[in-house]
């Protein structure tokens, strides 16, 4: 995959995608992480993108691509996840053509390995790729060409953040990442995140920068915040990271599937 060209050509594409033509949207669930996945289209060229696919609804997912008519051209991991297992690997295998993506610094295998300021190209538009470390050192964001909407993996979630105490986690990172990268963006560019705990779908850069309970805080009183969370550990991280690490691109076969109750 010549992931070069790829990039540049995604730079060209998000300076001159002024049609006014929504990008398709559409937000997903799994109930057991509570896990969003997030696909988006190109109405026109039908190219796709997923982010943040589950294993067990990856069926259900490639279900819902073929019924729209869209081609999948990447499978899209904000990071190494620890709460389960991405769907990337059996996506490559029911959407033949599709192309599993993470960032290089998650040390995970994939087809592309993406850098900060990577663009994603689908169709007119372009997902802009933001280095958003601190949950995990591989954490990105990926926004939208036109700004309008962010995919925040763990970095940023409604009314919190991700944890920072494991997988080289570091709050203060963390802190620094969110401010920096995300919180500069316009206060009307919705939050998408990879997870939410009580019902809620999206947010807003500026309900997060006036109303998010850590992050509203110092860098300090925020390191301090994180650090006495004592949260128990991911149900399904001892299965999960070491098939994250490898199933970006091996067939399913080759991924553990968690036990199941």
């Amino acid at each position: 995959m010549a992931g070069s060209a790829l990039r540049v050509a995604g730079r060209r594409l998000s300076q001159h995608t002024g049609s006014g033509v929504p990008v398709l949207l559409r937000q997903m669930f799994e109930p057991k992480s509570c896990t969003y996945t997030y696909l988006l289209g190109d109405r026109e060229s039908r190219e796709a993108v997923l982010i943040d696919p589950v294993l067990e609804t990856a069926q259900r997912d490639a279900q819902l691509i073929k019924e729209l008519g869209l081609r999948l051209l990447y499978a899209v991991n904000t990071h190494c996840h620890a709460d389960h297992i991405t769907g990337s690997g059996l996506l490559r295998s029911l959407l033949p053509g599709c192309q599993s993506v993470i960032s290089r610094l998650s040390g995970a295998q994939a087809d592309w390995h993406i850098e900060d300021g990577d663009s994603i190209q689908f169709g007119r538009f372009a997902l802009e790729t933001r280095a958003s470390p601190g949950h995990t050192p591989g954490c990105v964001t990926f926004v939208l060409n036109d700004h309008s909407m962010a995919f925040t993996g763990d970095a940023l979630l409604i009314r919190g953040c991700g944890r920072t105490d494991f997988q080289q986690g570091c709050a203060k990172t963390l802190y620094h990442s969110v401010h920096e990268k995300i919180f500069t963006l316009p206060g009307n560019c919705l939050i998408y995140p990879a997870h939410d705990y009580h019902g809620l779908t999206v947010s807003t850069v500026e309900e997060e920068r006036t109303l998010n309970p850590r992050l509203t805080l110092n860098c300090e009183e925020f390191v301090k915040v994180m650090n006495k969370l004592n949260l128990p550990k991911p149900q399904q991280i001892d299965v999960a990271v070491p098939a994250n690490m490898r199933c970006g691109i091996q067939t399913p076969p080759s991924c553990p599937l968690p036990d199941r109750p």
